[in-house]
């Protein structure tokens, strides 16, 4: 009996393609094709097509960023191209991650300065990006619309949209042919809700990735580990309104009271270990991107995904 049919999976997860490469267009050294698995990830008798990738997240106003990641990154998080460069070069990411958060200043209204950071980024970095916008609905419309554009033909993936705010995300990919980030809070209804409501304006099923939002292990994560695992179940069974990839960002690990009354080198420690921790769960659970914040959580994930794929008899003796 096949792994597939003994579970009574008959569905696949659907693919969607992040970042653009000069034969398709584009100015990325690569592009990634994540999704397409009729299993779970790390389970011996199924088919994954790929170790889940590793988002470096950076921002553009480090003010509003976590003190444990500024004081080990130093000066770098200052420029956000050169961070990015770091991610890439030194960190050894997958993808790099931007957050906008230069818009979270009050009265903030230098929209077209956020085209030119978007712009840098990209210049300074081959990897795929992930966009994160404003928070501020205000602004969201022309936010999305400068850096949409700014990014046309590089296959971005922004974020990110929730049920009391999608359109404007949505018209920006539409317009410019980027895929969306759907975050729904820790509910497969809601989820699957918002994945229709995107389908309905037009954003099709190979342009959604579902973010079912993640807590930190210890404070709440195995909430958002049921919801993951209902989606994902869903999907293999046939659901093509969940049938989309899933990615998780564990940033709260690194706010959690254990990380904030530590000190020194026990600070970062026990912050990588959280953030490490939670992102391998959200990797079982069956998310195919990770974004994490400290550089210490790129190489240790790396690992930790290689030897949890299964391998075959030959590879176990390499």
């Amino acid at each position: 009996m096949g792994f597939d049919t003994q579970f009574g999976w008959t569905g696949t997860v659907g693919e969607v393609v992040i970042g653009a490469t000069k034969a398709d267009g584009g100015t990325r050294r690569v592009s990634y094709r994540i999704g397409g698995d009729a299993t779970l990830p790390f389970i011996d008798g199924g088919q994954v097509s790929q170790s889940p990738l590793i988002a470096f997240e950076i921002c553009d106003n480090p003010q509003f960023w976590n003190p444990v990641v500024l004081d080990y990154c130093g000066a770098v998080t200052r420029d956000p191209a050169a961070w990015a460069t770091a991610a890439e070069k030194k960190y050894g990411a997958d993808l790099v991650r931007l957050h906008l958060t230069s818009t979270k200043v009050r009265n903030f209204s230098d929209i077209p300065s956020l085209g030119k950071t978007v712009a840098s980024v990209l210049s300074a970095t081959g990897l795929p990006l992930i966009l994160e916008g404003s928070n501020e609905p205000k602004i969201d419309s022309d936010v999305f619309q400068v850096c949409g554009e700014t990014g046309e033909g590089e296959r971005l993936l922004l974020g990110t949209a929730e049920a009391s705010r999608y359109r404007s995300i949505a018209a920006a990919a539409l317009a410019y042919n980027h895929s969306v980030i759907a975050q729904s809070p820790i509910d497969i209804n809601l989820a699957k809700q918002l994945n229709i409501l995107l389908r309905e304006i037009g954003v099709s099923r190979d342009h959604i990735v579902i973010d079912p939002y993640t807590g930190a292990l210890g404070y709440g994560f195995e909430y958002s580990f049921s919801a993951m695992e209902r989606i994902r179940f869903s999907a293999l069974k046939g659901d093509a309104d969940l049938a989309m990839p899933m990615i998780c960002s564990p940033a709260d690990s690194l706010t959690i009271k254990e990380v904030r009354e530590s000190e020194g080198k026990v600070r970062d420690d026990i912050a990588v270990q959280w953030e490490v921790y939670t992102s391998i769960a959200a990797a079982v659970a069956g998310a195919e991107i990770i974004c994490v914040r400290h550089p210490r959580s790129v190489e240790q994930l790396r690992k930790a995904f290689f030897n949890l794929k299964p391998r075959s008899p030959a590879q176990e003796g390499m």
